[in-house]
């Protein structure tokens, strides 16, 4: 259990790491722009709370988060359990055994999406600047969906052993692809939105994962087997935040076509 002593340097830790930051933004507030910083009292509490709210959740995920992402890793390909759902014939443990694994891979990555709250905000802003256009039900539910299929699809990489290299090349042109049919208006959100899920809530329990995963695999390395799942969680959130806006394109298409077709009857 981690006390006091480790609270106050992880603290430390994080008022560095902030102070740069705050140092910009007062620099370039009175220096450049030469403009009185209003409400410094609430923006100073504000940095604070930023500062203990940041350094408790870094404790949290090395009491928690990691070590639960390995735990559930480490279970889930234990030889006992695999041995027990065995799906393949023989005796000798295949990819298609993980299926628990792949399972458990989605649903956690659909759930830390969802409540991600980088995408939270930035699906808040795309429906007021599209004035309602992008439903924000309907972005946060297409970019849940686009990671956990890229980390089924990274834990089913890392049981097999296959590069990596393959897939996100395989990946991006399919992207590629898809902005040349895509609508324009929704291609630089499905960009972001790529970026928007590898934040506070999905990386930590992603990255202990797949640590845990290749760990616990025979013959993986956790250094050349274990990172990779961040990037799947990025790459697939583009491809089905396009494949939402086209389905729905085709959808918008297609009643549009019944009413004019009910209009000339």
């Amino acid at each position: 259990m981690l006390g006091l002593g480790e609270f106050l340097d992880t603290l430390v830790s994080t008022l560095s790491d902030i102070l740069p930051i705050a140092s910009v933004l007062f620099i370039f507030q009175l220096i450049i722009l030469r403009k009185p910083i209003h409400q410094f009292p609430k923006i100073l509490l504000g940095f604070i709370y930023v500062i203990l709210g940041l350094a408790l959740f870094l404790m949290g995920l090395e009491v928690a988060l990691f070590p639960l992402g390995e735990a559930m890793a480490q279970q889930l390909t234990h030889p006992a359990f695999l041995a027990e759902f065995k799906l393949s014939e023989g005796p000798t443990i295949t990819w298609l055994d993980y299926y628990w694994v792949y399972c458990f891979a989605f649903f956690i990555g659909f759930s830390t999406t969802i409540a991600e709250p980088s995408l939270i905000a930035v699906a808040i802003k795309a429906n007021q600047v599209s004035g309602g256009a992008i439903g924000t039900l309907g972005l946060r539910l297409s970019v849940a969906m686009g990671v956990a299929v890229g980390i089924s699809l990274g834990c089913y990489r890392i049981v097999v052993g296959d590069p990596i290299q393959y897939y996100i090349i395989a990946g991006y042109l399919v992207v590629v692809i898809q902005t040349h049919f895509s609508p324009k208006s929704i291609i630089p959100l499905a960009y972001d939105s790529g970026g928007v899920t590898t934040s506070t809530v999905t990386v930590p329990i992603v990255a202990a994962l797949g640590l845990g995963l290749a760990s616990t695999v025979p013959g993986r390395s956790p250094l050349l087997d274990g990172f990779g799942l961040i990037a799947f969680a990025s790459l697939f959130p583009i491809i089905s935040v396009m494949g939402y806006a086209q389905i729905s394109q085709w959808i918008n298409r297609q009643n549009k076509t019944e009413e004019e077709n009910n209009d000339a009857i």
